[in-house]
């Protein structure tokens, strides 16, 4: 009993922080969504009236359009160069601690103001990506204006942040048993096969777990696409995020934005509900699941 008190003691603060910073805004995120509510007066109830403009808004729509084309190109992009990153690094190599410490670098700085500038810059017409490409005689690209250049332009800044997906993708191969590798050489299996058939079956849990990470955090990102290109050309860049930003704090219609922001979450819950039914079809546990 005097040990559940001071654990009880001990997870207090964060159970204050989840209810204060976590249930409190979403519970009045919920009833503005169902208000008039601007910033300024005194909200009016208008039940699921918002909800009902939001899907007959074109710009709500398109938003959610671009939102989708990001995370389907930028999830598997991402967790595929960090899968092959990590396995790189997984080799027993001279300095490599320096490497794995270089190549996290981008996630800790992928999402910050100054990164996005400099994103910004290098994909300019005169910039860094096209002079690279010069050489090689290709013509300037349009990167940031035309939609797909945009698109293209901040699906390459979220796969540049591969550093948190590789490091659990890297911890996943070290606890790989030689002894399946072993017997599979003596098999004369190759290496791409030994990879095919026994690396990606033993870390799909770590593959399902970054898959879920990545994409609840693609449905909501919001610096790259603000920074770096903004809407985009024809709002091709115009995310979900940004819609509802734009309505909260540029329009002051918080009961709208409110909305906008509930059918974003359910979207994200409805995805990772279909995530977690289709785990069972591919991903293995060595204990069967059953814990």
């Amino acid at each position: 009993m005097k040990n559940q008190k001071v654990g009880l003691i001990y997870v207090s603060p964060w159970i204050v922080g989840f209810l204060v910073l976590t249930i409190w805004p979403m519970i009045m995120s919920l009833y503005y969504a169902l208000t008039d509510y601007n910033m300024i007066f005194k909200p009016n109830f208008i039940g699921l009236q918002n909800f009902i403009n939001l899907f007959k808004d074109a710009t709500f729509m398109g938003s959610m359009r671009s939102t989708f084309i990001y995370v389907i190109f930028s999830v598997p992009l991402q967790l595929a160069f960090a899968l092959i990153v990590a396995f790189i690094l997984n080799f027993k190599l001279k300095g490599i601690g320096l490497f794995r410490t270089a190549y996290y670098i981008p996630s800790i700085l992928g999402g910050n103001v100054a990164v996005g500038i400099l994103w910004r810059f290098m994909f300019q017409p005169t910039g860094l990506v096209n002079n690279f490409l010069g050489t090689f005689g290709i013509h300037p690209i349009g990167w940031l204006s035309t939609p797909t250049g945009a698109m293209t332009s901040i699906i390459l800044l979220k796969v540049w942040q591969f550093g948190s997906s590789m490091l659990i993708f890297l911890a996943a191969l070290k606890d790989l048993p030689t002894e399946l590798y072993e017997a599979a050489s003596l098999d004369n299996a190759s290496k791409w096969q030994q990879f095919i058939h026994i690396t990606i079956p033993l870390i799909t849990p770590s593959i399902f777990f970054n898959l879920i990470m990545q994409v609840n955090n693609a449905f909501q990102e919001f610096n790259g696409p603000y920074l770096v290109t903004g809407q985009g050309p024809l709002k091709s860049t115009y995310l979900a995020s940004l819609f509802i930003y734009d309505s909260a704090f540029k329009q002051y219609n918080m009961g709208y934005a409110s909305a906008a922001s509930w059918v974003l979450f359910i979207v994200i819950v409805l995805i990772t509900i279909i995530l977690f039914a289709t785990q069972k079809k591919w991903v293995y546990y060595s204990d069967g699941g059953n814990d």
